[in-house]
């Protein structure tokens, strides 16, 4: 695999990472206005999500259950793994080009990655 294979590889990945999560958040959100638009906001009380809507499970389950703020997180989280499926490719795609330095450093930044998002909360 070459340099220019790569990152044309990687360039993929990214704008169809963006652009999916871009349609399902959209489309989410219209299905969301269209289900509560007559519904006044409170704001006096905070309200936190359901706790569906606080795991990885959770999220999947619900959005195959089309229940629109899944939908949404589901986006969202889409979003998030994009970057992260990048670093992940780049580290695969070092290592066919026999490159152990960036292979390293790839992996380093990978571990990071997972390692602040598993323990963010």
């Amino acid at each position: 695999m070459t340099d220019t294979e790569l990152e044309s590889l990687i360039g993929i990945i990214l704008r169809t990472g963006v652009m999916a999560a871009a349609i399902i958040v959209a489309t989410s959100g219209v299905f969301y206005l269209s289900q509560h638009y007559a519904s006044p906001p409170g704001y006096a009380t905070f309200q936190m999500e359901g706790s569906s809507l606080r795991t990885i499970g959770g999220i999947v389950h619900s959005a195959l259950h089309l229940q629109s703020e899944a939908m949404i997180q589901l986006g969202l989280l889409l979003l998030i793994a994009t970057p992260v499926a990048r670093v992940a490719f780049a580290a695969i795609g070092f290592y066919l080009e026999r490159d152990h330095l960036y292979v390293a450093v790839s992996l380093i930044v990978l571990g990071i990655l997972i390692f602040s998002l598993v323990h963010s909360a």
